[in-house]
């Protein structure tokens, strides 16, 4: 399938649908925050860093990591570092194991890191997944902000469903399966109505 502007998938959502249509004209255009990192891996080394902590602590832990190996991050370096610096630069001893196994499954191509923007999004989800410490949510993150893929429907998100819970005004959280019955007809462009649950909450709290 060829590659539309996100202009024109904002354009195909609204159409199809009018709670969408209204929530696009409010939050504005698609614009999807670019990757943490250009390299794939050290992008997804640094969502390990980023999972389960708040923004600001991730990111502090996050620099006294990266600051191990001086903007040069490999998977080589990542197993030649002790447990304990990382330990020491503020990552539990689940998330050295992740950035380890990560680093082990990128060198052994476990986790072709080089061939992912080639592979299917289920492909994808399904390689990252045999890292420890990453599981579909993580995969579908790294899908949508660094592989920008443009069919991802997070339906794990809860951000995702509160938003769309918002904006449709729905009594409570959709499960994760309804939500991903619900989600069939935007395909195939997931990511932006998946892009505007999130902007719906930010309304929400902004409308008070």
């Amino acid at each position: 399938m060829p590659r539309v502007s996100a202009a024109a998938a904002t354009a195909e959502i609204a159409r199809r649908d009018p709670v969408m249509a209204g929530l696009i004209e409010r939050a504005g255009p698609l614009r999807i925050r670019p990757p943490r990192d250009p390299d794939p891996f050290v992008d997804l080394a640094e969502s390990i860093a980023y999972q389960q902590l708040a923004g600001r602590a991730a990111a502090a832990i996050w620099a006294r990591v990266a600051a191990l190996f001086d903007g040069d991050m490999t998977p080589e370096r990542v197993l030649a570092t002790p447990d304990e610096a990382f330990r020491a630069a503020g990552f539990s001893g689940s998330k050295t194991r992740s950035v380890k196994d990560l680093a082990d499954k990128v060198r052994s191509g476990v986790v072709p890191i080089d061939r992912l923007r080639r592979m299917p999004d289920e492909e994808v989800v399904a390689r990252l997944s045999e890292v420890h410490g990453i599981g579909r949510w993580t995969a579908e993150m790294f899908l949508i902000f660094t592989m920008r893929r443009m069919d991802v429907w997070p339906v794990l998100d809860y951000g995702v469903r509160n938003g769309y819970r918002i904006a449709y005004r729905l009594p409570a959280l959709p499960a994760p399966k309804a939500l991903d019955a619900e989600g069939e007809r935007f395909r195939p462009y997931r990511t932006v109505a998946a892009w505007y649950c999130w902007r719906a909450v930010e309304l929400g709290a902004a409308d008070g």
